[in-house]
């Protein structure tokens, strides 16, 4: 298969890239490299270095699926310049979406994000329940989602909402829960904890990749259009434990509370035959293993969304 990932050199799209190249099928990768310059050299890799918002400039002739993944990620970045979050992240949305379609692809999975329910206390938050965003970056996610949606009946739409991922990539991240939790505990041997009982669903991820690929191998179109992709429903104080226990460092607890917490009910993904192969632990474990290769000086502005988009001041 052709797949064009927009986003592919990122903590996500690196990863997936080889592991579709490892299936043999062909990648076209597009990213500003804001972030990250990494893609695998290969023979069934292209490279192209652009933004988003041009997209309909690309030559995108035999492309099975586009896995949209290009984005202005997490609330600090996004509220760092909102107009430019809604350029990037809502209204390129529709130019991916009518290029897609003039172009003939079959299939577009969108990366939305777990965070469009808001605060949630029901135990089982589902694809069904009403979207609640409490920021700028989930309200771009949800309008997002709609965009793509509205064109669902030109072109098959997998809308993905993803848990906080975990886990190593080529292209790091260090302001997601698992992973900066346990690179303080591993570094610093202080785990500093907001709160603490706030509900965040998790995901690994291998386990996104294999759910990428689950939708983009199907034959017949899916059930559904949305899918959310979470599994470990933990409080962050827990988290927080799991790394102690690996890394002996001193958790400390700050007054300061990020009221985001919600679980996540996976069920309709599981239904449709998918299933989870990694947890929190493994993340971690791969972690302390990568740390321990690396030091400290090794990490910098690019693993860290805010500050690298403050170091850019992109536009």
């Amino acid at each position: 298969m052709n797949f064009l990932i927009t986003g592919g050199c990122g903590y996500i799209g690196s990863e997936l890239t080889k592991y579709l190249l490892a299936k043999n099928h062909k990648v076209l990768i597009l990213d500003t490299c804001w972030f990250s310059t990494y893609y695998p050299k290969n023979k069934n890799v292209k490279f192209i270095k652009g933004d988003i918002r041009n997209f309909d400039k690309l030559k995108i002739k035999n492309t099975d699926v586009i896995i949209h993944l290009a984005n202005v990620a997490n609330d600090p970045a996004v509220e760092l310049n909102p107009v430019l979050s809604w350029e990037i992240n809502v209204l390129a949305s529709k130019i991916v979406a009518n290029h897609a379609i003039k172009n003939k692809v079959k299939k577009i999975i969108f990366f939305s994000s777990g965070s469009v329910y808001g605060v949630k206390k029901e135990n089982k938050v589902t694809e069904e329940l009403q979207l609640e965003p409490i920021s700028v970056y989930n309200k771009t996610k949800m309008i997002a989602e709609r965009v793509f949606l509205s064109f669902r009946d030109k072109i098959e739409i997998i809308c993905l909402r993803p848990a906080t991922v975990c886990g190593v990539s080529k292209r790091l991240r260090l302001d997601l829960t698992v992973n900066k939790l346990t690179y303080d505990g591993f570094y610093n041997k202080k785990i500093l904890v907001d709160g603490g009982n706030q509900i965040r669903p998790n995901i690994h991820i291998k386990d996104l990749i294999h759910a990428v690929d689950f939708f983009a191998s199907k034959k017949n179109k899916a059930k559904h259009n949305i899918y959310n992709v979470g599994f470990e429903n933990l409080k962050i104080i827990e988290i927080a434990k799991k790394i102690r226990e690996k890394t002996n460092a001193k958790i400390i607890i700050n007054k300061n509370i990020d009221i985001r917490s919600y679980k996540q009910d996976s069920s309709r993904l599981i239904s449709a035959g998918f299933r989870p192969q990694f947890n929190i632990e493994d993340a971690i474990e791969e972690l302390i293993d990568f740390f321990s290769s690396k030091s400290k000086k090794f990490f910098g502005t690019k693993n860290f969304n805010l500050k690298r988009m403050k170091e850019l001041n992109v536009k």
